[in-house]
């Protein structure tokens, strides 16, 4: 008979006792520890090392060869540029994000762009003809690419020896199991030793793997914490189902920025690259409106411009409400201090709805500006000159804080043709050459912006 044991793990880090508890000492979380059973007995499978052999020994550091080829070109601007400039040979990359996003076609879309390599495209979700009918509708066609539909990892193990790709693609790793161990698979044990498996699989073999993980209710991606540590980058799709608009994030980047966002726009026949975000995001209303402001806004090394919607209206329950999009609500409660205490508008008894277009999500402070003079401007019903453009983060006092790439923000502004830029005075003189299309108003105040937007 084989010996089992009982075991208990928690769902969100992975961490292992001999008996129940109610909350995680490792990473506080309550009831999160579930019964798993292990069972000790010779494995008859295929094993990793009977599959990739590789001789380890201490090597010196100069003695080490690197190629010129580091990264694969992936044919996609926005992927390359969120990845650092490519994927990295021999590298472990975990792509998550909602059900439905767009996950596994943007992996098909990325494997029938590769042509010059052979990519093996593993699914354990979906049937050979339904990925077929995907990518008749990406209208892309491929000689290199090859499906194969399984989900033992030993018999995965078995085909990539065989097949010899340059690029492999797991969907999901959610649906691969391990028949060592004995636990359905998507369970916390078969996730983590799947993983490992495939992290020893790439760097033996220095073939690039691509995992596409579920995502949990509390927008974590499924599986122990750990999971995230040991693949060499994290990738996360995001975007609202509704809106036509996708983000590509990178959490975790050993090889790379984690500041770079990738934007495509969905369409039937696949994603397609977002290459000038501001024409989009920008309303094309010529009607000009209150309570609509742009500003100039950089994530990763990308500057692009975006619209900041606000609506001001009585309380009618008492209580007022205060609901942001796409923005921080706790950084938009502060700014409505600095309006009420630093420049006196009264807006205790109102409600305040803030609105990101376009479904993004900004981190940047420099939006701060934009933020308040939108709010004001749906407070006095007073609209805001469509050819003004402003960035600059608001401090506790009232001042305007210089923000960073402010030449950056000022040229995007005036390639879309924009005639003021409102910015921070400290950023004004630090500026190396005025440019020619623009007009440049340095502030110090949140006053003195008001100023130069409401006259």
């Amino acid at each position: 008979m084989a010996k089992s044991k009982q075991v208990f793990v928690c769902n969100y880090c992975g961490q292992e006792s001999t008996k129940w508890i109610g909350k995680c000492p490792s990473c506080n979380q309550w009831n999160t520890f579930k019964e798993h059973i292990i069972s000790k007995k010779p494995s008859q499978s295929l094993s990793l090392s009977d599959s990739f052999s590789s001789k380890s020994a201490p090597i010196r550091l100069n003695e080490i060869s690197t190629e010129k080829d580091q990264r694969i070109n992936m044919q996609d601007d926005e992927l390359n540029r969120v990845l650092g400039g490519g994927l990295v040979r021999g590298s472990l990359t975990l792509l998550g994000g909602d059900p439905g996003i767009g996950k596994s076609t943007l992996a098909l879309q990325s494997a029938l762009k590769l042509n010059q390599l052979k990519v093996l495209y593993i699914s354990g979700e979906e049937s050979e003809r339904q990925l077929k009918l995907r990518a008749n509708r990406i209208q892309y066609e491929s000689e290199n690419l090859f499906i194969l539909c399984e989900t033992s990892i030993d018999t995965i193990f078995l085909h990539i020896k065989q097949e010899a790709p340059d690029f492999v693609i797991i969907d999901s790793i959610q649906t691969v199991s391990n028949p060592q161990i004995e636990s359905s698979p998507g369970s916390i044990s078969q996730i983590r030793e799947c993983t490992s498996a495939f992290l020893q699989l790439a760097k033996q073999s220095h073939i690039p793997i691509l995992l596409i993980g579920h995502i949990t209710k509390d927008g974590n991606i499924a599986g122990p914490k750990s999971l995230e540590h040991i693949v060499d980058t994290v990738l996360q799709f995001e975007g609202d189902q509704h809106y036509m608009y996708r983000i590509l994030r990178s959490i975790k980047n050993r090889f790379g920025s984690t500041s770079e966002l990738g934007i495509y726009e969905m369409r039937q026949d696949g994603l397609k690259e977002v290459a000038n975000p501001s024409g989009l995001l920008l309303s094309q209303n010529s009607e000009t409106m209150s309570g609509t402001t742009i500003a100039s806004a950089i994530e990763g090394g990308r500057p692009f411009l975006i619209e900041a919607q606000a609506l001001v209206s009585s309380a009618v329950y008492g209580t007022p409400q205060r609901s942001a999009t796409g923005f921080n609500i706790k950084r938009m409660n502060m700014l409505l201090a600095v309006l009420e205490k630093r420049v006196g508008f009264k807006l205790a008894q109102k409600d305040v709805f803030l609105n990101i277009a376009g479904g993004l999500k900004i981190d940047d402070p420099a939006i701060d500006l934009a933020v308040i003079s939108a709010i004001l401007s749906s407070n006095m019903d007073v609209a805001i000159d469509s050819t003004t453009c402003m960035a600059g983060e608001v401090g506790l006092s009232g001042e305007i804080r210089p923000v960073n790439r402010i030449e950056q923000r000022i040229k995007e502004a005036e390639k879309l043709g924009f005639e003021r830029f409102i910015l921070p005075h400290y950023n004004y003189k630090g500026l190396t050459h005025s440019p020619k299309n623009i007009k440049l108003l340095p502030a110090k105040k949140v006053e003195e912006a008001f100023r130069f937007i409401f006259g």
